[in-house]
């Protein structure tokens, strides 16, 4: 017998399902599944029908520490070694437990990601210029060298709140993750700054949608460098306002929603939007705060910039594998 918070979860997910579809190959494909789980997460991807080639990035958040929402190696460890990949991250450009080589390899080894498959610190011998289209705010992105050494990118992105960008999706971790400490600061400051030891002075006075424009020209520039060869995923799990960056986060207010998968990665940021913004809050189980920090943020902004630009597409078409 089914509760009536099910059956309002499955009215809100079927609503969201007509809302969202339209006819075969006119929008891009955004699947979906409530399982979160490593066959979950696995189950989604396969439904790309994409097989990556040549050696493969995964791009995740390994968390700073303190933090318990990134995703966790027993979650992700199944579809990392499925595509043979490796995780790859970049160092930050704020003061922590991830702002160093040293200090970002102990992360890696104590959130587990060195246990379940090979990892590498894409800026820890350093970083390389890669050109973006849109040079309103930035006129190229930094990014680690090790980038050169990868054929394929799998963007693993926990979808979450953020305190500075509203909300942390696939855009958000192919802009600032895959930027080095000194790319981070570039486009925090909209282009004013590559030091990363000058971010905070530096990024008071930049306007809040030119930082997040910076993010979308960014984001655009590795899916160009890679051509394309990028899958897309965001696991709604854990839905803090806060990111992953952050080692004090405050607790979800809402409970899990699900993974979601794509080759578009304005679509799918969307989907997730609007999964968030049409939530069947309720006492105990409520979307509000998340969507105050996105909305108090602009952070739909890098959705609507990114599309702009002609990254992706804001419409889509929402499929549901669950059998």
């Amino acid at each position: 017998m089914k509760t009536l918070r099910q059956i309002s979860i499955a009215v809100f997910m079927m609503t969201m399902l007509v809302n969202c579809s339209t006819s075969q190959n006119e929008k891009p494909v955004v699947y979906m599944t409530t399982d979160i789980s490593p066959e979950g997460l696995v189950k989604v991807y396969e439904a790309l029908g994409i097989k990556p080639e040549g050696k493969v990035a995964v791009k995740i958040s390994t968390g700073e520490p303190g933090g318990k929402n990134f995703l966790k190696p027993e979650l992700i460890k199944d579809l990392v070694q499925e595509v043979n990949g490796t995780i790859v991250e970049c160092n930050t450009a704020y003061a922590g437990k991830r702002n160093t080589n040293e200090a970002h390899w102990q992360t890696f080894k104590d959130h587990g990601f060195m246990a379940i498959a090979p990892c590498d610190l894409m800026d820890e011998f350093g970083e390389k210029k890669i050109p973006v289209k849109d040079t309103t705010h930035i006129k190229y992105n930094l990014v680690g060298d090790h980038i050169d050494n990868y054929d394929f990118m799998i963007n693993l992105a926990h979808f979450k709140g953020h305190a500075m960008g509203g909300f942390g999706g696939v855009l958000k971790n192919q802009s600032i993750g895959v930027a080095s400490a000194n790319g981070k600061a570039y486009i925090h400051t909209a282009g004013k700054c590559a030091d990363k030891n000058l971010i905070w002075k530096m990024n008071r006075d930049v306007p809040q949608d030119h930082f997040i424009e910076a993010m979308a020209a960014s984001a655009q520039s590795v899916h160009d460098y890679f051509d394309g060869k990028i899958l897309y995923i965001n696991v709604m799990n854990n839905l803090s306002v806060d990111c992953d960056c952050d080692n004090h986060p405050a607790a979800p207010e809402m409970n899990d929603v699900g993974i979601l998968a794509s080759t578009d990665p304005v679509a799918l940021d969307q989907a997730c939007v609007d999964l968030i913004f049409n939530y069947p809050s309720q006492e105990g189980d409520d979307a509000k705060a998340l969507i105050e920090r996105i909305n108090s943020r602009h952070g739909v902004h890098i959705i609507e910039h990114a599309a702009a630009i002609g990254l992706g597409s804001r419409e889509y078409e929402l499929v549901r594998i669950d059998e």
